[in-house]
């Protein structure tokens, strides 16, 4: 998931250099949405892991 919104972000820029503005916008826009749900996710599973070994800490006590 990283891996395309970077490719996004990449398209975007190139677009832009290219002088294609609108094709760029989109471009960009997409590699931020993707970048962001992959933010959440990963905040989703850090938490997920600390709550799990913490309850597996709570039980061999």
């Amino acid at each position: 998931m990283l891996q395309a919104a970077i490719t996004f972000f990449i398209l975007g820029l190139l677009a832009m250099l290219l002088g294609s503005f609108g094709i760029a916008g989109l471009s960009i826009d997409t590699g931020e949405m993707i970048l962001s749900i992959f933010f959440i996710f990963a905040l989703m599973s850090f938490i997920g892991s600390a709550e799990i070994e913490r309850r597996k800490h709570n039980l061999h006590q």
